[in-house]
């Protein structure tokens, strides 16, 4: 379970992120949604502990992510918007580096990065080099080094970027699979497509802070719209209003 209470964070006079509050439970999977410029992904960035807040409280599983940082890193799988695979090595040796950095070793590193080879069926491109991989294939890789010490709680940024309609019902099946043994997943995401089909919950954002927070349903019903995308523009709307 993700916690999080209270953010604060700013770069010089911006208000990135102005008292974002709200927890991601285990087995289920909880949708970031909010424009550009809305403080999502420095959210995201403080959650999984690259960026530390001004004010307020983190707890990945209960552990203050604040004060207790490596512990709560055990905890979490990222899938950060800037996937930085390692082009010279092959996409097994990038999975085994960040197994490593886990604290992996011996019998175990290789039993394990094998079993996230075959759960995300990547046999065919593991001993290739990353470098001229499709974004699909991208995604892959910085998947299973986020999964590969079997972490609890997963965290995506905007994972279904530039995949196509293939690689998207993959991801799709793998976030439910997920979800189905009790993790914890939360995402942003700007596919309204996806966020319907995948979330239990959902938290909009707007200005830095949480414009509304429910299902899917709960959302539409709140607005009155007829789909999940008129809710949401008409909840940042709102917020933006409420803003100024």
């Amino acid at each position: 379970m993700i916690e999080v209470q209270n953010l604060h964070k700013t770069f010089g006079k911006v208000q990135a992120v102005a008292g974002v509050s709200f927890t991601a439970p285990d087995g289920q999977i909880t949708g970031l949604l909010g424009p550009n410029g809305a403080g999502k992904t420095t959210t995201l960035r403080m959650l999984y502990t690259l960026m530390s807040p001004e004010t307020g409280t983190i707890r990945i599983d209960g552990i203050d992510a604040r004060n207790q940082t490596l512990d709560a890193r055990r905890h979490l799988g990222v899938l950060p918007d800037a996937r930085g695979l390692y082009k010279r090595l092959t996409a097994r040796e990038n999975i085994a580096y960040f197994a490593r950095l886990h604290g992996l070793g011996g019998k175990t590193l290789g039993v394990q990065v094998d079993a996230i080879i075959n759960l995300l069926a990547m046999q065919d491109i593991a001993d290739r080099r990353t470098e001229g991989f499709s974004q699909g294939q991208r995604v892959k890789v910085a998947l299973a080094r986020a999964l590969v010490h079997q972490p609890h709680n997963l965290i995506l940024d905007e994972p279904g970027n530039g995949l196509d309609v293939m690689a998207t019902r993959a991801l799709r099946e793998f976030l439910r699979q997920q979800r189905a043994e009790g993790r914890c997943v939360l995402f942003s995401s700007h596919i309204m497509q996806e966020v319907t089909a995948l979330c239990d919950r959902i938290v909009v954002m707007a200005k830095g802070r949480v414009a509304a927070e429910g299902t899917a349903e709960e959302l539409r019903a709140r607005t009155g719209a007829a789909n999940l995308e008129d809710a949401f523009v008409s909840l940042i709307g709102t917020s933006e209003g409420l803003a100024a």
